[in-house]
Formats: C-alpha cells, sequence, structure tokens
C-alpha cells in the first residue's frame, strides 16, 4: 500500500449527482421489502433486501455493529429566550461510555453547539420531568476545540443516572440531510433490531433493513453471525472539505469487540461479510491493532491511526491470522475479555481489505469518506468509470430508482 498515492486522491473524483428527490426521508414501512443491489465481480443483479441470504457465500459469517443510537440532542432556552441545542458526541468525564451513563449528579461531553453565538458564557438552567420526578439540570461550557466544546452537566438527584435525563428529555439526532425534524417514530425506525449497546449519535444504516425473517432465513441457509460495537460519531456526517484527502482528518471512534468474536474469525474458513461500514471499519481495525501489537506486546493505548494502514512495510505485512492470534495474546496476558480501541482508519483506494470479503452497504453522499471506502472494495484501477466500479454501481442505482442515504435502498458487494 502506498500511501502518497492514497492521500493524493482528489474527492471531486467520488462526486456524483443526487438529487434531493433520490434521498429517502422516511424507511418503508417493512424494513426488508427495501431494493438491494447485488454487485459480484463487475456484475449487477436487481433483489429485494428479504433476497439477501440466496446471495451469500456458503459458510459466510456476517458481522453486525450492534451500537444503539442515543438521544444525544439537548435543548435548553436562555433567559433572554435564545434557543440552545447541545449535542452530545463522546462522553469526556468519565471518559468510558458505560461509566459516564451511569453517573449521577455530574458528568461531561464533547460536544456540538448550535446557536453558539447567542451562549457566549454562563450557566444554562432546566427543570425536568425524569421518570416522574422534577430535578433541575445545567449546562456549562469548559473548553471549546475547533468546533467542539466541553460542556458539563450538573442534576439534583443522586438518583437519577445521565442516561435516565438522556432518555427523559434527549432527541435522537437523525441525519441533517434528510432536512425535517426527528419524530416519534424515528426512535423505532433509526434503530436496528439488534441493537444494544448505547453509544452512537448516528445509526449502522445498513442493519435498519434487517427483520426476524431475514435472520430466520440466514440461520436456515446456515449463514454464521456475530456482533462487534463501534459507537458512530458526528463526523460521519461530516463532508471532506479539502480538495485532496490527505488534508481530511478523520474522527476517531471506539470500538468494542469481544474475545470470543475474534477467535470465530480466527478459525473461520468461509467469507466474512460486513453489515455497514461501520464493521468494516471495525474489523479491518482488527488486523491492523496486530500489527501494532507485534511492535510492541502492551502498549499504552490501542489505536488505529488514520494513515497507519498506508505506512506499514508491504514487506513485513503479516497474515490476517497471525494479527488476530497478536490480539487474543494480548487479551490473555491482560486477563481480558474484550478489546477496547480506538480507530481512525480511513480505508481509500489503494487499501487492501485484510479480513473483509463482502460488505452490505447503504448509499452514500458524494465525496464522502464512506464512498471512498466501497471504491476501495470493488475498484481494481482506481476506478475508470465503468460498470466495475462505484461509478458503475451508483449509476445503475440512479437509473433504476433506488432510494439514498440513510433510510433507502442498499447494496450487497461480493468479491469471489
Amino acid at each position: 500500500m502506498d500511501v502518497s498515492i492514497s492521500q493524493d486522491i482528489r474527492i471531486e473524483d467520488y462526486n456524483y449527482d443526487l438529487p434531493d428527490s433520490r434521498i429517502a426521508k422516511y424507511p418503508l414501512s417493512k424494513r426488508d421489502s427495501s431494493k438491494l443491489l447485488v454487485y459480484r465481480d463487475g456484475e449487477i443483479t436487481d433483489a429485494h433486501f428479504s433476497d439477501l441470504p440466496s446471495f451469500l457465500p456458503e459458510n459466510s459469517l456476517m458481522i453486525f455493529n450492534n451500537t444503539k443510537v442515543i438521544q444525544a440532542r439537548l435543548h435548553f432556552q436562555k433567559i433572554t429566550g435564545a434557543q440552545i441545542e447541545i449535542f452530545c458526541l463522546e462522553p469526556h468525564t468519565p471518559n468510558d461510555y458505560l461509566l459516564n451513563f451511569q453517573q449521577t449528579e455530574y458528568c461531561s461531553w464533547v460536544c456540538l453547539i448550535g446557536n453558539l453565538k447567542k451562549w457566549k458564557d454562563g450557566e444554562l438552567v432546566k427543570e425536568i420531568d425524569v421518570n416522574g420526578q422534577k430535578i433541575i439540570i445545567s449546562a456549562n461550557r469548559l473548553q471549546s476545540l475547533v468546533d467542539t466544546h466541553t460542556v458539563e452537566f450538573r442534576w439534583n438527584n443522586p438518583q437519577i443516572t445521565f442516561s435516565e435525563i438522556l432518555e427523559a428529555i434527549g432527541e435522537l439526532p437523525i441525519p441533517p440531510y434528510l432536512n425535517r425534524d426527528t419524530e416519534e417514530q424515528d426512535k423505532e425506525t433509526y434503530q436496528t433490531i439488534y441493537s444494544k449497546v448505547d453509544g452512537s449519535v448516528a445509526a449502522p444504516t445498513a442493519g435498519l433493513h434487517f427483520t426476524p425473517e431475514v435472520f430466520e432465513s440466514l440461520k436456515k441457509k446456515g449463514i454464521k453471525t456475530d456482533e462487534v460495537t463501534l459507537h458512530v460519531g458526528a463526523g460521519t456526517f461530516r463532508p471532506v472539505k479539502s480538495e485532496q484527502i490527505k488534508d481530511h482528518v478523520m474522527h476517531s471512534e471506539f470500538i468494542s469487540v469481544k474475545k470470543e468474536v475474534i477467535e470465530k474469525l480466527l478459525s473461520h474458513t468461509g467469507k466474512v461479510i460486513a453489515v455497514g461500514t461501520t464493521s468494516v471499519r471495525t474489523l479491518e481495525s482488527l488486523y491492523h491493532i496486530g500489527t501494532l501489537l507485534e511492535k510492541e506486546e502492551n502498549p499504552s493505548t490501542l489505536k488505529v491511526m488514520q494513515w497507519q494502514p498506508y505506512r506499514e512495510n508491504s514487506n513485513k505485512i503479516l497474515s490476517t491470522e497471525k494479527a488476530l492470534s497478536n490480539i487474543i495474546s494480548y487479551l490473555d496476558r491482560n486477563n481480558l475479555n474484550t478489546l477496547i480501541a480506538e480507530t481512525q482508519i480511513i480505508i481509500t483506494p489503494g487499501y487492501a481489505y485484510q479480513i473483509v470479503d463482502g460488505i452490505v452497504t447503504n448509499f452514500h453522499q458524494p465525496k464522502s469518506t464512506l464512498l471512498l471506502l466501497v471504491s476501495a472494495f470493488v475498484d481494481e484501477d482506481g476506478a475508470t468509470p465503468s460498470r466495475n466500479s462505484w461509478q458503475g454501481i451508483y449509476k445503475h442505482a440512479l437509473d433504476n430508482n433506488y432510494r439514498f442515504l440513510s433510510y433507502g435502498d442498499s447494496s450487497l458487494l461480493l468479491k469471489e
């Protein structure tokens, strides 16, 4: 992998015309009735999502992201009447998601702030009802870093957790490109049916198409399934504004993978199918965490940096088996059952996939890092427009009335 080739990519080469009319503003009433574009080695087939199991290779292992979207938008009103929105992105103190959600009386978060110019300083205060109890919650802005801010929350009831506060007064953060307010039905439709672990501010939307019926069909075909956790940050909405991808800074995301899942990946002999780009980033990050552990047995932090995969010496690339074995050894040495790490990985054309053999994914925004990830998977030559490239796939989807983005249709991308 040549880092200079990947970094010199012009984001304008990953632009396409997406009319607003093609963006799905609402989901279909039945999740698995959505359309499914199947891409297999340059050939495209149109189907419905309920048909997905029939297209999967025998003995596949599907990996799902079980993160759950939190009601991360909090609304306050100043004495002047100005409305301030605080969008909680990731926990600051404590910086562990579970511990932060369990906090009583105090916690802090890294946030985006709406109408910031009206909140120069001072405390925001709000009386709220949580589980039938009246409490007072306050918000104070502690520090600012570029476009994010650390906000401290305090409330006057030691029996109430921050998780309960979010559940009581928070608003689910649907994507801004839907150009509408969050509605009550989004609380259900913008969650996968297998979501479990609170922490995301955006859904892993490829998973929104799965139903109990699809899972039953997967089981009948003998398709194995398992789960990882990647908490999706607001960076997933952030467009690439630089001309070249080397000037774009990827957001960092929290990942959690149980030891038994890594062992399953290590022993699995069939194809590995990632459900969603978040699962792709998690699985591929495992490989590069394994390379870190090859150099240092017990590093102080486990984090895959943005360009790390492209700087690794190509003559010394580990086998996937060795990389995964390194993680298992690390967990055993430290008496851990779960790998907790961070990833800032960016997957662009020129990236060599190490674990993922297939991807279930929706259709992504123009000039997005997610589109680069798709191109890295399907394009062999950096993508001259053809049926065998992301351009060909997206042209087919546009020409055949596929619905785009979070609530839209999906694709199954396979390489034999």
